[in-house]
């Protein structure tokens, strides 16, 4: 195993001086690029494929009886997938195991509409069972745009519901020109074994632009960390963030849809790369402490590594990627991997699922 206790500075002037990221998009990978994670994976397929529907962010846990169920996110075809900024809602559906078909039960948060934090849509479920309550972690946001997404909590005794829904966000944005004056989204969550309970999120600056491939682009998605003494907060921000932050490593390189996890007495994350190695394979970090990780490795690869799709359509311009990664968990353990894809019988989006070989 790769030294976790290297610091972020180090690593990123490391990074800098590494040969191969000069001709990263030529580059084949070489074994100690891929992560072991990815060698466990054993492709199951398209789950959740809904007629009229995109699927996104399929966020799976087991139930007392054993069966699987999970909480995704979804939007009307005739929105295009960009109607996950203003249209989405979080729907619950079952399987009695995680290879098996899903069934829709009913859908869990709707857009409240005007004067609510959560008014426009509802995205990003990640579902845990955290201190006797399940815990539904999503982002909301008020206006249609990204300039209001913010993490929230909502939680139930059952995961049948009712969901009891927060009447503000549980995390803001940081103070005009900081790193994360944008917004809060994307919540990966971890109740340490010391008992604190953590928040990571995806944020970035509003101003920012950086120059990639000549053209400028908005911001650079980096993560930070929030801790709290109690599940519903008040959550701090950690004074080291962004704790994983690529943007020093130039061309814009960046990422999103983090899911962390303590195993073994190392966390560890997964995510999806936005230019780091390119912008279609997943990406796995570890670290000692939660905050200073190591060097991303691969995690999994494009689609058509795993199975063979129709060519692309030409309202589907994220085709073949692999996104929104979440974790299926049997004690403290994955044991199945739910992501999203464009595409599937109905050609919006839907899940695909691995079982991780032990």
């Amino acid at each position: 195993m790769r030294d976790l206790g290297i610091s972020r500075r180090h690593l990123l002037k490391g990074f800098l001086l590494t040969p191969w990221l000069a001709s990263i998009r030529k580059f084949s990978w070489q074994d100690d690029k891929i992560s072991p994670f990815s060698k466990k994976l054993q492709p199951i397929g398209r789950r959740l494929e809904m007629e009229g529907w995109y699927i996104w962010c399929t966020s799976p846990v087991y139930a007392p009886d054993g069966k699987v169920h999970v909480f995704v996110s979804r939007w009307p075809a005739e929105r295009g997938m960009g109607g996950w900024i203003n249209s989405s809602e979080i729907a619950h559906a079952v399987a009695d195991h995680a290879e098996a078909p899903f069934q829709y039960v009913d859908t869990i948060l709707s857009p409240r509409g005007t004067g609510f934090w959560d008014g426009t849509t509802c995205h990003n479920p990640h579902i845990q069972y955290i201190d006797g309550k399940y815990c539904l972690f999503y982002m909301g946001n008020a206006n249609g745009k990204t300039d209001t997404k913010r993490i929230g909590l909502a939680t139930a005794t059952t995961l049948y519901g009712p969901w009891s829904r927060p009447d503000k966000p549980l995390l803001e944005p940081g103070p005009e020109g900081a790193w994360d004056d944008h917004c809060t989204t994307n919540p990966a969550f971890v109740k340490h074994t010391n008992g604190e309970y953590w928040l990571y999120y995806k944020s970035w600056n509003t101003k920012e632009y950086i120059e990639a491939k000549g053209q400028p682009i908005r911001g650079n998605r980096k993560y930070g960390l929030a801790v709290a003494p109690a599940l519903e907060g008040p959550y701090i921000k950690s004074s080291v963030n962004p704790v994983v932050d690529f943007s020093a490593l130039g061309n814009n390189r960046q990422f999103e849809d983090a899911f962390v996890w303590q195993e073994n007495g190392v966390f560890n994350m997964i995510a999806r790369d936005m230019g780091f190695y390119n912008h279609e394979v997943g990406l796995h970090l570890q670290s000692k402490d939660g905050m200073q990780w190591s060097e991303p490795l691969i995690a999994y690869n494009e689609l058509n590594a795993y199975a063979k799709e129709p060519p692309a359509p030409a309202h589907l311009k994220r085709y073949g990627r692999l996104e929104r990664p979440q974790l299926l968990m049997r004690d403290g353990k994955p044991v199945y991997l739910f992501t999203a894809a464009q595409g599937g019988k109905y050609m919006t989006s839907s899940a695909f699922v691995f079982k991780l070989e032990s």
